[in-house]
C-alpha cells in the first residue's frame, strides 16, 4: 500500500485528499506518490523535478501569522513604573547638578563682595 497526494489542474496540493492505493496499482491523474514536505502553507508540485515547492507570498504566510498579544494590565503598569523610575532619577540628577551651580554662583557673588 502505497499514499498519494492528490493537487489541483495548477499543480496545487489539495491537502486531505490523499489517499492509499496498491503498490502495484496505476497512480490516477492529479496525483503522484511524492509527498509534501511539512511546513508548506501552499504547496505547489513540478511534475518535471518530481518535487512540491512552496508557492506562498511571504505577504501571505505574514498574513497566516498570529498578531501579537496586546500588553497585560500587570505588563503595562511595570512598564509605567520603570518609565516614572528612569525620570525621577533623571530629576534629581538635574536638581543635583542645578544645586552645585546655585553654590559656586554664591561662591563667586561672595568673593566679589556682592552678598
Amino acid at each position: 500500500m502505497n499514499w498519494i497526494y492528490k493537487y489541483d489542474e495548477k499543480f496545487n496540493y489539495l491537502p486531505g485528499e490523499e489517499i492509499e492505493i496498491e503498490g502495484d496499482a496505476d497512480i490516477p491523474k492529479g496525483y503522484t506518490t511524492v509527498r509534501p514536505q511539512d511546513g508548506l502553507y501552499k504547496g505547489k508540485y513540478n511534475e518535471a523535478k518530481r518535487e512540491w515547492y512552496e508557492s506562498a507570498t511571504q505577504e501571505y504566510i505574514d498574513s497566516l501569522q498570529p498578531k501579537p498579544l496586546p500588553q497585560s494590565e500587570i505588563d503595562l503598569l511595570k512598564q509605567q513604573n520603570a518609565d516614572l523610575l528612569q525620570q525621577l532619577a533623571e530629576a534629581e540628577q538635574r536638581v543635583e547638578e542645578q544645586s552645585k551651580i546655585i553654590s559656586e554662583l554664591i561662591m563667586l557673588l561672595n568673593e566679589k563682595g556682592v552678598i
